[in-house]
């Protein structure tokens, strides 16, 4: 599948998004399907009905939309899904932004996948400029990543962690916190992590869509995950940042970076640089709100660049200061309707 890219702007001539509260969005999250061959459970039901292909954006309309990110001021783009190597012709996707790269309009292009096609990808991934990886990883234990992704083979991820190091794609481990599974990993999963010289990230899940079933009984603080290790190793504060939310500690013994991302005990808004665009256009000013911007409806109705940038401009100005997300295990119901696999990852 090829198409024909927009010519890229300079880094000179960005024009950057400032939302109300004078933070500049410089980061896009673009998830480029909603489909993804492992159902983990708290991401998607375990018979998820998924969207109409003809829904979809094409990819040459997801490079429209990312190429006017990043004319205004986007220097960090991270590809998503679901997972989006199953995407049929996402490599011809890569392809073209890699323009952005060498230009220097774009600092940084990476992926988030869940490693199962990494194998398969790792090196045209690198080929076309992609240079970190973040894998989802919760457990090391087979049995236990079969239970939590509903269909998943841990020994194909390993797999594909291997073929990205070997590409000479940096990787960093996410693993969600979860009651019951993966606490008892802590230290197993950040010394896997330091031992092949990755950064570990612990995230909280987060109660969306109607898994929040499965969130009230599973939702664990990373801060009892920050406890554990620290009880078998000593963590440094480091001024290292990613780009994203996440606060890093160095581990004294292993020399490597353990991370910890708290949406649910200690939000990280008021320095939000990032804003969520769906693989059916829609634009999400917060991963923890319903508001949203129908940028599909724009592109389809035969906008030009200025009624584009118009578009995502009024949409940056309804950037709320947070999400909504509460701890509450008295009412089952999620803080927004949608999975997460239907944002993007």
């Amino acid at each position: 599948m090829n198409f024909r890219p927009q010519t890229a702007l300079s880094p000179a001539q960005a024009t950057p998004l400032v939302d109300p509260f004078g933070r500049a969005i410089s980061y896009l999250r673009v998830s480029v399907t909603d489909r993804c061959d492992l159902r983990c459970v708290y991401c998607m039901s375990e018979h998820m009905q998924f969207l109409p292909r003809r829904d979809l954006l094409t990819l040459e309309e997801l490079d429209r939309l990312c190429s006017a990110f990043i004319a205004r001021g986007t220097r960090k783009l991270r590809i998503t899904g679901g997972e989006p190597l199953v995407r049929h012709g996402v490599m011809t996707l890569f392809r073209s932004l890699s323009r952005h790269l060498v230009l220097g309009a774009l600092d940084e292009l990476t992926l988030t996948t869940n490693g199962s096609r990494l194998a398969e990808f790792a090196q045209e991934l690198a080929d076309w400029g992609v240079r970190r990886v973040n894998v989802s990883l919760d457990t090391l234990n087979p049995d236990k990543f079969r239970a939590v992704t509903r269909t998943g083979d841990l020994a194909r991820v390993l797999r594909g962690i291997e073929a990205a190091r070997e590409a000479g794609l940096k990787v960093k481990l996410n693993a969600v916190a979860l009651r019951g599974v993966n606490e008892d990993e802590v230290i197993e999963l950040t010394r896997f992590a330091h031992d092949r010289g990755m950064d570990m990230t612990f995230i909280e899940v987060m109660p969306l869509g109607d898994v929040v079933g499965e969130w009230s009984q599973r939702f664990l603080p990373v801060a009892d995950l920050r406890a554990s290790l620290s009880k078998q190793l000593t963590l440094l504060p480091t001024p290292y940042r990613s780009g994203g939310p996440a606060r890093y500690w160095q581990v004294e013994q292993t020399g490597g970076r353990v991370g910890f991302i708290t949406p649910m005990t200690h939000n990280f808004c008021e320095s939000c640089n990032r804003v969520r665009l769906t693989c059916t256009g829609t634009l999400y000013m917060c991963l923890g709100q319903d508001d949203q911007a129908d940028l599909r409806a724009v592109l389809r109705s035969g906008a030009s660049d200025g009624d584009l940038e118009d578009a995502i401009r009024e949409a940056i100005s309804r950037k709320p200061k947070g999400h909504d997300f509460i701890i509450d295990r008295r009412h089952e119901r999620p803080a927004v309707a949608r999975h997460m696999s239907v944002t993007g990852g």
